[in-house]
């Protein structure tokens, strides 16, 4: 099947944020091949609507820097391996897609030839248009920045028109749905209301670049099934959209 993405969803060219806990097993580490195969066949469902599809994947299963630093190391070690981390989870991801029948093509800030491309704007953009689903990993290829930093960064430099903050919780609520059975959802949700209130939806720096530059964020439940599809085409009922 060939991808342009000139299907009539509202969004031609999304980011999806993958955690890498994503990809961990039961156990909260490492690659799990099960975990990795739904991924693909959730990507797939939305793929297969015409939408140019780029990933970027932390490695929060394979390495936490923080752990690192805690016990002394320095911070741009600890970082680097991280998005060494990513970049090993992306090949994962591009097997499991591969499986499914999706072209994958896994880029990365770290360069590293043997295994994976470099990240290059136009390189991805092309893969895109020609019906091909990117993993963007190595993070922004510089120590001191999340992966969901990298994901608001690369979605401006690709021109996406939104960024899906894939979670275990379907959008932002009033309280935590699990320890308050009175939360509401919100449906929408501007920058404003979100700094106001505190919500945890990013970090700050890739919130901000979000806000700054106008980029909507969409948060939904990855791993209810069915959501991702439905909210992907403008449906309010699941996931909350962040925008001006």
């Amino acid at each position: 099947m060939t991808n342009n993405g000139t299907g009539t969803q509202p969004y031609k060219r999304i980011v999806l944020k993958l955690s890498g806990e994503a990809l961990a097993g039961p156990n909260g580490y490492g690659i799990d091949p099960s975990s990795a195969a739904l991924i693909a066949e959730r990507v797939k469902v939305i793929y297969e609507l015409g939408i140019q599809i780029a990933i970027v994947i932390g490695a929060g299963n394979l390495w936490r820097g923080s752990i690192g630093v805690s016990r002394g190391m320095e911070q741009s070690t600890a970082d680097h391996m991280g998005m060494i981390g990513t970049v090993m989870n992306g090949l994962a991801l591009q097997d499991a897609l591969e499986r499914v029948g999706v072209n994958t093509r896994v880029q990365t800030a770290v360069q590293m030839n043997a295994v994976a491309e470099p990240y290059i704007r136009l390189r991805a953009i092309r893969h895109m248009e020609k019906g091909r689903v990117v993993v963007i990993t190595g993070g922004t290829g510089n120590p001191y920045f999340t992966t969901d930093t990298a994901a608001a960064l690369r979605a401006m430099e690709i021109d996406a028109n939104i960024v899906i903050k894939a979670t275990k919780v379907n959008g932002v609520y009033t309280a935590d749905p699990k320890k308050d059975p009175t939360a509401t959802r919100f449906a929408t949700l501007t920058y404003h209301e979100v700094l106001a209130n505190k919500y945890e939806v990013m970090d700050m720096t890739a919130f901000t670049l979000c806000q700054e530059h106008n980029l909507p964020i969409l948060v939904v439940d990855f791993w209810s099934d069915g959501d991702l599809y439905k909210a992907v085409q403008g449906n309010t009922e699941v996931g909350t959209l962040i925008s001006n």
